[in-house]
């Protein structure tokens, strides 16, 4: 039996970003809407509404928010102050690859030692309003790299990073949005590029370029952490404080989502399509080796510790203003309370 919500809750805000997750899953089931609907509460995306509003998908500024995205985002925000806390972490694996040529000869990590890696520079507008994290191209392909050298036991020193992006790209398919270096590694200016998703699938593919090394195929976690690996789920702790049935009926429905996408594969795929922005063999490309599976949510004491990884790494490399005590910043409450209600529907159903 659910608690009826204050009544000054009208709307209940969260993040979609163009990557698999349960909450999106559950938003395209319908069950999100359908849970605070009979509430008279509306369900709102940030990136659909846009303007002003949308901001605060990387300053977590809006009390009534579910933010599930990148953690270039929430770790710089939370650094600088903003009053969230941690009340999940999901990890899927979206193909994270180094690009090269065909012919170049890199197919290993090792392989890559002495070589130049393109890094897309910070953004100026980024550095000017003390918001590091949102260069997330620079972030996600410096941690790439770093994840894939340790993995033959090299650092970063042991290869030249070229900084790209300077300037706007002239090939729009090429390079576009997030991944600046596929341009100069077709040019030969750069010997191998980070890249992640189904949509850089696609770009890689038009551009005739070949996967040197699949990160996904790293067998050690350790060494594929990145922004979305893991991914956290934050809410203000004014919503928690106020609104911690929401927040819970809102856990439960993509733990439910995430439940139904383990016997919904070929379903689960379609619906990516329209979340990543990518065609059908692309996305089979990105997602793959059973990452229906795994699409719930947890505070597992792994994923903790990847993600306080994923924390040092940003502090030493100049995203984050301080650090950040990851423990005092979760609370488990909600998500564990969400669990034992999907327990209770599931035993209902069996």
């Amino acid at each position: 039996m659910t608690t009826a919500p204050s009544p000054e809750v009208d709307t209940v805000w969260f993040t979609r970003c163009p990557v698999p997750t349960a909450t999106g899953l559950a938003y395209k089931l319908g069950w999100l809407d359908e849970e605070f609907a009979r509430d008279g509460i509306a369900l709102k995306t940030l990136q659909e509404v846009g303007g002003e509003l949308a901001r605060h998908h990387y300053d977590h500024g809006m009390s009534t928010l579910v933010r599930e995205g990148g953690n270039l985002l929430a770790l710089p925000a939370r650094a600088q102050g903003a009053p969230t806390r941690l009340i999940g972490l999901t990890w899927i694996d979206e193909w994270q690859a180094i690009l090269v040529r065909p012919g170049s000869g890199i197919t290993t990590p090792a392989q890559l030692q002495g070589k130049r890696l393109a890094l897309p520079v910070f953004r100026a507008e980024d550095l000017r309003e003390n918001r590091r994290g949102r260069s997330i191209a620079r972030g996600m392909s410096l941690a790439g790299y770093k994840g894939v050298l340790a993995s033959a036991g090299l650092t970063l020193d042991d290869v030249r990073l070229v900084e790209v992006g300077g300037e706007a790209p002239t090939q729009a398919n090429l390079g576009a949005g997030l991944w600046q270096g596929i341009a100069p590694l077709l040019r030969g200016e750069v010997d191998a590029v980070y890249v992640k998703g189904a949509a850089a699938a696609e770009a890689a593919r038009a551009a005739g370029l070949e996967v040197g090394i699949d990160i996904d195929a790293l067998p050690d976690r350790r060494f594929r952490v990145n922004n979305g690996t893991p991914r956290p789920i934050t809410v203000h702790e004014t919503m928690l404080e106020q609104h911690f049935e929401l927040v819970v009926r809102f856990l439960t429905q993509t733990l439910r989502a995430a439940h139904w996408a383990r016997s919904h594969q070929a379903d689960v795929l379609a619906i990516l399509q329209g979340e990543t922005r990518a065609g059908a063999d692309a996305v089979a490309e990105a997602y793959r080796d059973g990452f229906h599976l795994t699409l719930a949510p947890d505070l597992s004491d792994e994923k903790v510790a990847l993600f306080r990884q994923q924390k040092d790494f940003q502090l030493q490399h100049g995203f984050l203003d301080r650090d950040v005590d990851i423990d005092a910043w979760i609370d488990r409450r909600p998500l564990e309370e969400a669990q034992r209600r999907l327990d209770a529907l599931l035993r209902q159903a069996a």
